[in-house]
């Protein structure tokens, strides 16, 4: 009797051993393919599990774009947008027709559109595959060449480029629809006696960034960007000034502060496209050490391009070439970078105190989420150029921090534009049950039939009747320091949108919409 109990304790045991064992087993699978997708840290591969929220928010905000359109529309999806703006660029027989008005008003402002391309065409090259799952690629890239196509035409000659059409006095003093405008459309240009440093090679960024994005779609017209991209950034390089000093007029709208980093830009864009050394050499060395700022973290918006740089410049420190990626020059950009990093995580040492009480970035009561928006994009992407090299953690005085922390606040504030706030209201105009519906918009205010010109469309600025025309896609300027919102048409600083903003929030959103990674090379 013992023996047999003996005998069948031994008998348990093992079938004990096998089931732990296969407990384990099961734990590891769980661990390495399960785990991964949940938090959103998977290794670097093609796109995964669709997270529905980004992807519904994703098709939303990159309806903006064609809400902005000027010109002959192409295959309008928007039921109350027309064409317009048709005969801009007559006077200089140019067809400045195409490109983007500039947030609610009829402006086109060379600058920011600029630099609306070159963040969109960031977008797709990062995350272009994520774009195609939920079939937003397409639209992306119909949306850029939009841009781009203007900003060609608007370079007729080496050293000329149209920096604005329309002028700001005349247009803030009406309030009509695009298709229904009769007011004159003057051009601005910068030359070499009125030089345009910042605009011109923030053009340059643009084109070269665009030439890669067309590479495998249309290989002449991406010669032909590259080519524009070229020319623009010796013009800006060779003939330095500031453009708001040139051109006084923009000051009160697009001011510049400087124009240094926007050649560290153009420099690292353009090395990128035609992996050439010299345009590597002109941003790491002499120009770097007088322009890049280094050890000193920057916010990145249209007027400040050094954390872009800094974070576009890494992955050649994570993916370059050997010889090149562990040079000291780079290395400036890659800490700086890391800097930049450890100032958005909000468990940092050095964590900035320019936040609200729920976590949101928060810098300007003007168009305050530009810079949260801005800085969850630059913070995925370094997430993922963590991942995709297989960089563990970076350090911030001391304390270490892995992608997956960078990916978090990323998190925390796109969901925090798309409604998990104080107000319990998304940004993001058409999202969730309750968005802003007063947005300070021409087109959106107006009814699309009212056919009212310059000061009799004022009356619809005043209604306190929301939007007719809903502006699907736009986001509101945002929230104050205190996280309130006011939505009223009249309150410009809280509800105007702007494309930069929309472009910023599209690579945000395609880089969360599944897991995935950056690719190694835009080449």
């Amino acid at each position: 009797m013992v023996e047999k109990k003996r005998k069948r304790g031994c008998y348990c045991c093992g079938w004990f051993l096998v089931v732990m064992v296969l407990i384990a087993i099961g734990f590891g699978i769980y661990v390495a393919i399960v785990k991964p997708k949940q938090d959103a840290a998977a290794v670097p591969g093609p796109p995964g599990t669709i997270i529905k929220k980004y992807s519904d928010a994703l098709h939303i905000a990159m309806q903006f774009f064609e809400i902005q359109k000027a010109g002959k529309l192409e295959n309008n999806r928007i039921s109350w947008r027309g064409d317009s703006a048709l005969d801009d660029g007559s006077e200089a027989k140019l067809d400045l027709s195409k490109g983007l008005y500039d947030a609610g008003d009829l402006m086109k402002f060379g600058f920011p559109m600029a630099f609306t391309a070159t963040v969109l065409s960031w977008s797709i090259l990062e995350y272009g595959d994520q774009m195609k799952v939920v079939n937003q690629l397409e639209p992306a890239q119909a949306s850029l060449k939009w841009i781009t196509d203007f900003l060609v035409n608007a370079h007729p000659s080496e050293n000329v480029l149209y920096i604005q059409v329309g002028d700001p006095k005349t247009d803030h003093s009406c309030w009509a629809r695009p298709e229904d405008s009769q007011e004159k459309r003057p051009l601005t240009q910068v030359n070499t006696s009125a030089p345009g440093t910042e605009v011109a090679a923030e053009t340059a960024a643009a084109l070269a960034s665009a030439s890669l994005v067309f590479k495998t779609v249309d290989s002449t017209y991406s010669s032909s960007l590259l080519t524009h991209a070229k020319q623009l950034f010796i013009f800006a390089d060779k003939h330095r000034g500031i453009y708001s000093r040139s051109v006084p007029q923009v000051q009160t709208y697009y001011n510049s502060t400087g124009y240094g980093d926007e050649l560290l830009w153009a420099a690292s864009w353009l090395y990128h496209a035609t992996g050439e050394k010299s345009y590597f050499d002109y941003a790491v060395g002499e120009n770097g050490e007088k322009f890049g700022n280094f050890g000193s973290p920057t916010w990145f918006s249209w007027d400040n391009k050094l954390a872009g740089t800094q974070v576009l410049l890494s992955r050649v420190s994570f993916f370059g070439p050997n010889n090149i990626k562990n040079s000291n020059g780079l290395q400036n950009y890659r800490r700086t970078a890391e800097v930049v990093m450890c100032g958005l995580l909000p468990k940092s040492p050095s964590a900035t105190s320019s936040r609200t009480d729920s976590g949101l970035i928060w810098v300007s009561e003007w168009n305050a989420l530009q810079h949260p928006v801005a800085s969850s994009f630059l913070a995925l992407l370094f997430s993922d150029y963590m991942l995709s090299s297989r960089t563990q953690t970076i350090s911030c005085d001391g304390t270490n921090f892995a992608a997956l922390d960078l990916r978090r606040f990323a998190v925390s504030q796109a969901d925090y534009v798309l409604g998990n706030n104080p107000m319990e209201i998304s940004y993001l105009v058409g999202y969730g049950n309750k968005y802003p519906e007063f947005i300070h918009h021409r087109g959106a205010s107006i009814p699309a039939d009212a056919n009212a010109t310059c000061k009799a469309g004022f009356r619809w600025l005043e209604s306190k009747d929301p939007n007719p025309n809903v502006a699907t896609g736009a986001l509101a300027g945002g929230p104050f320091l205190n996280e309130s919102f006011i939505d009223s048409r009249n309150n410009s600083m809280q509800t105007e949108p702007t494309t930069y903003n929309s472009a910023y929030l599209v690579g945000l959103l395609s880089g969360l919409v599944t897991t995935s990674s950056v690719v190694t090379s835009f080449r």
